[in-house]
Formats: C-alpha cells, structure tokens, sequence
C-alpha cells in the first residue's frame, strides 16, 4: 500500500489496520507451513547436539529468507502491471518464454529488483539468525527427553491449526481475507507467498487443455451457440407485470427434479415447490451446470459455466473480471444482500461475492452459537427467519436483489424436522418446508405484489443415488413466482443454469452482452441448449439430440434423440471455447 500509494490516496490509517488484521490469516497459515520443519528439527535436538542440526537449520532459514525475498519483492514489482496478487503465473511465463517474460520491463528496473532481494534477504536472515539460530548458550540434550520430544511433537503438530485456518468446513484460501467493497484493500490484504502456494499447487494450463479442434472451427461453431439479437419480427413472452421488481433468488442446496411430483418424482416431499410449479413460471427442461455449490454458484450469478477440471472461483484474480447478475443490477439501482447459513469461505465463496458486488453478506458468523446447530452452520429455518426479520425491522431500499443460500440438505442431512422416514428426503422436505413458511409469510407483506422469486438449485446431488443416466444426474427446476408475475406458464424450452442471467436481465430490460455464455431462453431467435460438465463428461441436451461425451475415454457416452451427433462437435467447441476465455480472464 505503500509502495502503491496512489492506488490508495483515500486510504485511512484506519484502513491500513484493517488490512493487516483481516491478512493475519493468511500470514498465519504460512508461518504454520514454514515453521515445520524448524519443529522437527527442534524435535531432533532433544536428542543430539550433533552440529549437523545447526548447518541444516542455517541453510533451511537461508533458503527461506531468499525465496520469502523474491516473492514479496517480484509481487511488488508485478502488481502495478497486472492488478492481482502474486501466483504461479511467472513461472508458466517465465519457462515459457524467458525473453518475453522480462520484455516489458526496464534493465534497471531488473537489475533494482535484484538488489532489493538480495538487501530484503540478507534482513531476514539476520532477523532469523539473532532470534532462532545464534546460540545463547550451547543446547544441552534434556534429562527427560521422552517428554520434551513428545511435548515438542504435539505443538508441532499444533500447526496444523493456523496451517488449515481452524476448525471449520473450509480450508485455508485466498477469499478468508476479502473484507472489503475495494478491491484494492482486498488485494492489499493477501500474502503474496501464500498466493503463489496455492496456485502453484492449484494450477492449471487452460489454455493447452480439451483442444479438440482447430481454433478456427471452435470459433465458427461457437458462434452458432451464442445469443442473438432479438428481430423485430420475434415475439418475446413478457413474464412481469413490472421492469423494477424486487427479486429475491432462493438457491436450494443439491435439489432435483426427481424430488417433485411435478416431473414424475417423488410425492409428498418437495410439496411447496409442487406448489409453486403450478403457480409461477416452470421451466421443465432445465439442467444444472455441474455438480458443487461452487461452480452452481458462478453459472447463476454470472452465467459461466461450469468447468470439468477446475472450478473458475479458486481464482479470485479471474472472478473479479467475471460479469454477474448483482452488478448489472447495482448499476440498475438496486441494493444487494447475499444469506448463507454456512462458511462464506468455503471455496473462494466470499472473494467471488464481493467481487460480483455484493454489498452485505449475512454467513455463520452473523448468527449465534446457539443457532449454529447444523454442520454447516444455521440451519434452514433460522436462515429465513433472520431474512423476515431484516425485512421486517430495515427500511427496504426498492427495488432490492436478496440472494439466499440454503445449506441444510446436504450431507448429513440431519435436520430439525421429522415428516419422513427417509434421512435424505426428510432433509429436502424439510428444506422445502422452510421456503415454503417464509414465501408464505412474506405474501402478507406489502412487499409481495413488486417481488419477483427465482427458485433455482445449486446443483443436483444427494438423490437419488446413484444415478445410472448421466442426464438424470443434471435435471433441475427453475420456478418463478411472486406478485410480480403475471401468469402461470410452462416454458419448455431446453437451457441450463447459465441461461438466467441473459433471460432475467432481458426481462428487466437490462443489457447482458458481457455474458458470453448465456442466452435468454425467451428468444425465439436465440439457440436453445443445456450444456453441463463433470469432471469426467460433458453434456449438450436439444430438443432433438441428447448427447453426453466421456472425457477420460474420449468416446460418446450417451447418443439419443432423432439427430444423434448432431451435437457432439458443437459441445466439444464449447468446452473449447470455455477454456480458452478461462485462460484469458
């Protein structure tokens, strides 16, 4: 912040404090990882005084400090050029090309960069050498050492605590410190050491991977499958009965069709949604993008699909060039809260939310302990009864945009609710019942006749298990409902998770050009496709060809419909495609 001061003239000092205590985790978690090895070695000296112990510990904190030296030194170097935090990035670009690498920066820009590492590493090493390395006294080997070796292995296995970043769900990542609206305090706030670890053992070359054909063809496929201009002729179904509703997304932890009587499932389970189906709008041939709450995540807010071998919001340096649905709708007026019972750090969670502009996020540490009852935090129920009680108690500024994340029917589905025999589809009804009380409830509400509800799952998961027909592993509702609907319909048209951002934002309106991937089911003019992956398929559904393509075999998996293949090169330009503009955010 510092060495970038104009990037942060309106900084407080109080902003600085901010930054560093919100950074601690990550600077913690790196200590832990770096001082296990001196642990160990402690652990040895309980036992001989050999002088090798001394070498070793010399050349570990030697090495430490010079290889501490270059990434904070080569981060501070890169940000102004690239505006993310240090990754494994440098070294792709470096081995990949060295003079290329190095071309776009001055010799004596080199060449201070250098000196800086050398003086920041010889520092370090002082500092390591006067605290942990000089001798006081010469170290005796202990009377009891049975005990001081199992003393000292105890707190070294300790580290495994600031190490993971406590006992929660979620393991250590980059979105702990994402605190702030400013991206920049954001960044600030990262150690650019552990960034570098975590992408250089998360890292991936998206650009070498699934290349299937010449760039050429992908590029002509893919146009095909994009959205197109409304013409003047089409006739587009106009689902609101206002352009400025408020809207609330209600995001169903791992929901299925095959949960509602209303696609053939089971009865008597997902009987508020049952409800709904027939009082909204239905879409009946909807897919999920893939298979976990993170990749869900992005392909509804921001219509990207999901990714077979990575998932897009491990990155927060991509993320934050990510359109999505809550920004299009702040520069629209609207005001943003996203409700989550569970970890909004759970997989780069928080990062990607803030990034997608979230203004206000309500996660497990807003709730008491006493209402942390579940696995995964507040369950269900408590969820929406802090959403009705914020509605109730603040002044709503109109039109809003409420996102809320359901966790309770999900592994292992315990829950405060006994309708059923069955564990599973006890916990989904019991879901089920919570956003039925609280849609039943807000109806009573003067809010009712301007809101707009979008009832969408994450992903499908949990039942049935297991799902031999890889379709029926995708099949999800979509159901719109509220008093700013205007009609029940049934919209049978074929489309996935990453469709709702361009058709929503239609409907208001709104242009979505920035999503590439999305199109608005609406239009007539538009293709209409669900495309979804695992991380051993993908998947193209169309009216006349279902298709799914083994990716670890390379074959067809599944070739169904009256045009078989019709889609097997156009989903492979997809996936391409997908992985070409991962590359490049």
């Amino acid at each position: 912040m510092v060495y970038y001061h104009d990037l942060y003239t309106n900084a407080s000092l109080g902003d600085y404090f901010r930054v560093m205590w919100h950074g601690l985790p990550l600077d913690l978690s790196l200590a832990g990882y770096l001082t296990a090895i001196p642990g160990i070695l402690l652990i040895a000296s309980a036992w001989t005084n050999s002088s090798i112990l001394r070498r070793i510990r010399q050349g570990y904190f030697g090495v430490i400090a010079f290889v501490m030296a270059c990434l904070f030194i080569i981060d501070l170097g890169l940000y102004g050029f690239w505006g993310f935090r240090l990754d494994a990035t440098p070294i792709f670009y470096f081995f990949s090309s060295p003079k290329d690498a190095m071309a776009s920066v001055s010799f004596w820009f080199v060449l201070l960069g250098i000196l800086a590492i050398l003086i920041y590493a010889a520092i370090l090493y002082c500092i390591f050498y006067c605290v942990l390395i000089r001798e006081k006294k010469p170290l005796k080997i202990p009377y009891r050492r049975q005990n001081v070796s199992l003393a000292l292995l105890l707190l070294t296995a300790a580290l495994f605590i600031p190490i993971r970043g406590g006992f929660s769900v979620s393991t250590m990542n980059l979105s702990k410190v994402y605190f702030s609206q400013d991206q920049r305090m954001n960044h600030a706030a990262i150690n650019p050491a552990f960034s570098f670890m975590y992408s250089a053992t998360h890292q991936n070359n998206f650009d070498k991977q699934y290349r299937f054909m010449d760039p050429k063809i992908a590029d002509e496929l893919f146009a095909e499958m994009v959205d197109k201009p409304v013409a003047v002729t089409d006739s587009i179904p106009q689902l609101l009965n206002t352009q400025r509703p408020n809207i609330i997304f209600i995001i169903l932890e791992s929901f299925s069709t095959h949960l509602m009587e209303t696609f053939g499932g089971q009865p008597n389970v997902a009987v508020n949604m049952d409800k709904f189906a027939k009082e909204g709008v239905l879409f009946s041939n909807f897919y999920g993008s893939s298979f976990r709450t993170d990749r869900g995540l992005a392909s509804i807010i921001s219509g990207y699909p999901g990714q077979p071998s990575t998932s897009i919001m491990k990155y927060p340096e991509k993320t934050d060039k990510l359109p999505s649905i809550p920004r299009s709708l702040k520069n629209a007026g609207y005001s943003l809260e996203y409700y989550y019972g569970g970890d909004a750090d759970f997989t780069n969670m928080r990062s990607y939310l803030v990034s997608s502009g979230i203004e206000k996020i309500i996660s497990d540490k807003d709730f008491p302990l006493s209402e942390r009852t579940g696995k995964w935090g507040a369950q269900d129920h408590v969820l929406f009864q802090r959403l009705m009680k914020d509605l109730k108690e603040e002044k709503q500024e109109e039109p809003f945009l409420k996102l809320v994340q359901t966790s309770s029917s999900h592994e292992p589905f315990e829950v405060p609710f006994h309708r059923l025999d069955d564990k599973v589809l006890n916990s989904f009804a019991y879901a089920d019942s919570c956003v039925g009380d609280f849609v039943k409830q807000y109806q009573e509400t003067p809010l009712w006749k301007n809101t707009l509800f979008v009832l969408v799952p994450d992903h499908q998961g949990a039942y049935p298990y297991p799902i031999e027909n890889p379709l029926d592993g995708q099949t999800i509702p979509l159901i719109l409902i509220g008093g700013a609907i205007k009609q029940p319909l049934v919209v049978d048209t074929y489309a996935s998770q990453i469709d709702i951002a361009a058709t929503l934002l239609a409907q208001l309106g709104l242009p979505h050009d920035e999503f590439t991937f999305s199109k608005n089911i609406l239009n007539p003019g538009s293709p209409h496709f669900a495309y979804f992956t695992r991380p051993d398929y993908f998947g193209m559904i169309t009216a006349d060809n279902q298709l799914v393509y083994n990716l670890d075999a390379n074959t067809v998996q599944l070739d169904e419909g009256t045009a078989k293949g019709a889609n097997l090169e156009k989903g492979k330009a997809f996936l391409q495609k997908l992985y070409d503009d991962l590359a490049k955010r």
